[in-house]
This record gives C-alpha cells, sequence and structure tokens, in this order.
C-alpha cells in the first residue's frame, strides 16, 4: 500500500465533495423506474451517466443492452466502464443498479421524492440510498484516480445495471448469463447496496426465502350450530402454532448472521367471513420462511406438508399449499475471501472501526454473482431508508465510501 497515494486519493476526494453532490442531485429527478413498476426504464439515467464518465475522462465504456420487450425503446440499459490498473490480472468491480422504486404515498413525503433537496448535511430524494449513494461513491473514486494520474493495482470497473429492483432479469443476471467474459474469479466485487450506518456489516451470505400460502378449506355454516360445518379458521389456527416446532426440527445456528437461526412466522391473514355469526369455511394465512443455507427449501416444504396432512386428518379440512416467494441461498462468500479482507482492511483505516462479515435474512443482488461461482460482498454506509418515505443518503458516508473503495483499490 502506497500511504502518499492514499493520502493524495482521499485528499482529492474530499476536494470532490461538492462536484459528487451537484452529481446526486442531477440523478435524483431523473425517473428510472422499470416497466414492471409503469415507467420507462433507465435508459436516461445511464445515458447521464455515460456522458458525465466521459467528461471525467473515462474513455472505456461499453454497453449491454438487454432485449426487453415492454421498454419503450425494445432494451434495458447495462453500462460497464473500466479503467486501466498497473496489472490486469484481475478487476476490481463496485457494481451498483440504475432504476428505483416508486415514491409511493405522495403524503408521506415533505418533499418531492423526484426534487432533490440538500439539507443538514443529507440529499433527501428517491433513489438517494438504493442505489445511487453506492454509484456516486464508485464514480467519485474513479475521477480520484483520474484527476490524481493514479493507477489502482489492477484495473477497476463500474457496474451499472437495470432492472435490480424487479429481479435482475435484464440487469445483473443478463450480463452473467451472456456477458460471462466480463468477470474473472479472482475479481474482486463490491456491491454498495445494503449497510449498517456505522459501516460495521459486510455481508457474506443470505438465508433462503420462501413465503408460504396456506389456504385452509372446511365447511362455512351457522356459529351456533358448528357440528354441522368445518371451522377452517380454527384448523388454520392449529397449524398456525404447530408450525412453531419447525424452530426445533431445523435448530441450526449459524453466528455469521443475525439472527443467528432460521425463522419461520405466520404473518398475513386474509379476511375469511365479514359477520361474527358464522363459522368460516375458507381460511388463508402466509408463512414467512428464512432459512439457514444449509437447509434445502425442498426439505422444508416437506416438513410442512406433513404437518398439513396432520391438521387436515384431526380436522377433516383441506390445506392447499403454495409459495409466494421461493428462493434457494446462494453459497456465501468464504469470510476470510479477498474481496472481504480488503474490505475490513480498508473500513479499519476510513471508518477506525472492526467490520464483520454477516449474513442477512433478505436477498440481494450479490447472489447473482454468488451462484454463478464469484466471490461477492455487500457493503456501503446507510440508515436503511430503502423504499421509505423521505429515503435520503447522508453526504459524509457517500464520500467516505469512496475512501474505502480507492483504498481497496491500491491494496496489492
Amino acid at each position: 500500500m502506497n500511504q502518499t497515494e492514499l493520502e493524495r486519493l482521499h485528499k482529492r476526494i474530499d476536494a470532490l465533495e461538492s462536484e459528487t453532490v451537484d452529481l446526486m442531485t442531477k440523478l435524483i429527478p431523473i425517473k428510472a423506474l422499470g416497466p414492471m413498476n409503469d415507467g420507462k426504464g433507465e435508459d436516461e439515467k445511464a445515458e447521464f451517466l455515460k456522458q458525465y464518465l466521459k467528461h471525467i475522462g473515462v474513455t472505456d465504456i461499453k454497453d449491454y443492452p438487454a432485449p426487453d420487450p415492454d421498454a419503450p425503446g425494445g432494451t434495458r440499459p447495462n453500462v460497464v466502464a473500466k479503467i486501466a490498473g498497473k496489472s490486469h490480472a484481475k478487476t476490481i468491480w463496485i457494481m451498483a443498479h440504475l432504476d428505483v422504486v416508486p415514491e409511493g404515498d405522495l403524503s408521506k413525503w415533505d418533499t418531492d421524492p423526484f426534487t432533490a433537496v440538500v439539507k443538514d448535511g443529507r440529499i433527501y430524494g428517491r433513489g438517494t440510498e438504493d442505489n445511487n449513494q453506492g454509484m456516486v461513491s464508485g464514480v467519485t473514486t474513479v475521477h480520484a484516480f483520474l484527476e490524481e494520474g493514479i493507477q489502482p493495482e489492477y484495473d477497476l470497473g463500474l457496474v451499472m445495471v437495470a432492472d435490480e429492483e424487479t429481479g435482475s432479469t435484464f440487469g445483473l443476471q443478463y450480463l452473467v448469463d451472456h456477458h460471462a467474459d466480463l468477470f474473472g474469479k479472482d475479481d474482486i466485487i463490491i456491491v454498495p447496496d445494503a449497510g449498517e450506518p456505522d459501516a460495521s456489516m459486510i455481508e457474506v451470505a443470505e438465508k433462503s426465502i420462501i413465503w408460504v400460502k396456506v389456504k385452509t378449506v372446511g365447511k362455512q355454516v351457522h356459529a351456533s350450530m358448528p357440528d354441522r360445518g368445518i371451522n377452517a379458521f380454527k384448523a388454520a389456527s392449529h397449524l398456525a402454532v404447530k408450525f412453531e416446532e419447525l424452530y426445533s426440527i431445523y435448530d441450526t445456528n449459524d453466528p455469521v448472521f443475525d439472527p443467528p437461526i432460521s425463522t419461520f412466522e405466520p404473518t398475513k391473514k386474509e379476511a375469511n367471513v365479514p359477520n361474527v355469526n358464522t363459522i368460516p369455511g375458507d381460511d388463508v394465512f402466509y408463512l414467512d420462511c428464512r432459512i439457514l443455507p444449509n437447509y434445502t427449501i425442498s426439505e422444508v416444504m416437506a416438513t410442512i406438508r406433513k404437518m398439513a396432512d396432520e391438521v387436515e386428518a384431526q380436522f377433516k379440512v383441506k390445506i392447499e399449499l403454495s409459495t409466494e416467494q421461493e428462493e434457494q441461498a446462494a453459497p456465501a462468500t468464504p469470510v476470510d475471501a479477498p474481496v472481504v479482507t480488503a474490505l475490513k482492511q480498508a473500513v479499519k483505516d476510513v471508518y477506525k472501526i472492526d467490520a464483520k462479515p454477516m449474513g442477512i435474512g433478505g436477498g440481494t443482488v450479490a447472489a447473482i454473482f454468488r451462484r454463478a461461482g464469484y466471490h461477492a460482498a455487500v457493503w456501503s454506509t446507510l440508515d436503511d431508508l430503502a423504499h421509505q418515505p423521505n429515503e435520503y443518503c447522508v453526504i459524509s458516508n457517500m464520500m467516505n465510501d469512496a475512501k474505502v473503495f480507492a483504498h481497496v483499490c491500491l491494496q496489492k
């Protein structure tokens, strides 16, 4: 690590703060909603960023459009920009997504979601945290290297993809499926799309997710004559309580995750009958399962089916199981993978804390990299405002994250 170069880069990043803030404020009004969210896609935002990258001196910019018949132009944009390192043996990638989610209930916003508001060290607007902060931090890192005339140890690449908010079919998944030669197994892949306010979490693993819809069918009758019907709600309630046994069946503890266990929680409950004096003949509730990677979805679903069969026999109902979402966990990134150790070292130097490799219960786009055999880590410094009203990013976090990326790029 060349400390003189690092100090120069950090000073340059500080000097670029006003320009970085200006870039963010210009991105927010570009309403990059995918077609599934009734938007026109990400073309305008991708074109703006390409022109900005050219303006700061990036010459290696390539487009990888994904065909999408629902997009106005028939494609969704994926942009890859690189600057050369001292060695081409591998690439340090910073991957962010172009699309944002809709604003939601406007009455809950204090400002116009698609007008940037800079106030008290924050920038407010839809997409500021998710995922403009990570994207802009990556661009600022590249800008600092170019301004200082310093080469990173290895090639430095920015990947800006479409469609993360609605499945990634036309974004990262498209690149991995159709342009796999972009990435190498030794590459350092950072996805700045989740994190903690103190920068302490390096996400390396995810749990499997199942959302199970449980429909119980009995026989509706007047509540004063229960013997003439079959109470679907009562049977379903017994099953919901029985699902508590899943905690003792799948009881592995993995300290990488928080919480360190698999979770099985009844959540949404649909309305059954509108009046008090009717025994419902149909009942629907949902079970949210977050399962440690050592268990498979198929084995858990087999256990759930067995429990449902037992309740069927006990109450003479019919129970239908279906899945609203089903995603088997990708292989975890090893806690000692180069991307993890590089981030730990950089975070220690910039934020003066010891970042921990951790697993989460939700899903991130990094799973696409991991399923393809690449060791990706998700890291950034965020207040966790994604998809919420009054979303913002903290300016100092945006700048310091760029310093972390620069630090990683100077590590040999």
